[in-house]
């Protein structure tokens, strides 16, 4: 399984600061994503996850110049959320530095037409963002007579080509046998944001079938050690 760093954009920095050294009181903070991203691939990410926060609300691609630098700082793939609304803001992430790209679940869920517009567009690289929890799904206002399951929507859209699903549980726990189940039923890859707190937790989601673990605060607040988790998931 990946461990797998996430950075907030906002204004073309980190929401968050890091400091790897706050605990010892050595070396530096920073807000830049593109150092940020560095630090996490010289420990051992093998992939950066970036959430594009102005990009989200205003619908497409904002924080371009920052994915540029982080694309230039690292090496590893970078998975680009946030205002990826169509193909066309896409082309956008992908002519920015970014590798694979996440859709909101509005795209796949209230027109098939752009969901195969995005496949197209982003092939096996592209992801569909779900909140797993069935609240959420309920008052989700679909476009059909009643609001499908977590493992009923998975296997839709994964009928209609997507290979990639970022389940998230609003900083909630993940329902581990219900992650296995969805792991086992389709041809593509899980990967759960957040909603793991440490080291054995890990190794629990690793051992469900899930591909990747994208962890953000808890990397930068310390909660989670990310050489341990690396070593967990691994």
């Amino acid at each position: 399984m990946q461990l797998i760093p996430s950075i907030d954009l906002q204004a073309g920095r980190s929401r968050l600061v890091f400091w790897p050294g706050a605990a010892a009181g050595s070396g530096t903070p920073t807000d830049r994503p593109d150092r940020i991203a560095r630090q996490f691939v010289e420990a051992g990410a093998p992939l950066i996850h970036l959430v594009d926060l102005d990009g989200a609300r205003q619908g497409r691609p904002v924080n371009t110049d920052a994915v540029q630098q982080v694309a230039r700082a690292v090496a590893t793939p970078l998975q680009l959320a946030g205002g990826i609304d169509g193909p066309e803001q896409i082309e956008l992430a992908f002519a920015a530095g970014a590798t694979r790209v996440v859709i909101p679940l509005w795209i796949a869920a209230e027109s098939s037409e752009r969901l195969a517009a995005c496949i197209r567009a982003g092939g096996d690289w592209l992801a569909v963002g779900l909140d797993a929890r069935a609240e959420r799904l309920a008052e989700y206002p679909w476009p059909r007579a009643a609001p499908p399951t977590l493992e009923t929507l998975v296997d839709e859209l994964a009928a209609a080509g997507v290979r990639r699903f970022i389940l998230s549980h609003g900083g909630a726990a993940p329902d581990l046998g219900q992650l296995a189940r969805i792991c086992r039923s389709i041809d593509g890859e899980i990967l759960v944001a957040g909603g793991v707190r440490d080291a054995a937790s890990v190794l629990a989601l690793r051992e469900s079938g899930a591909a990747g673990l994208i962890l953000g605060e808890a990397l930068f607040n310390g909660s989670i050690d990310l050489a341990a988790a690396l070593v967990a998931a691994a």
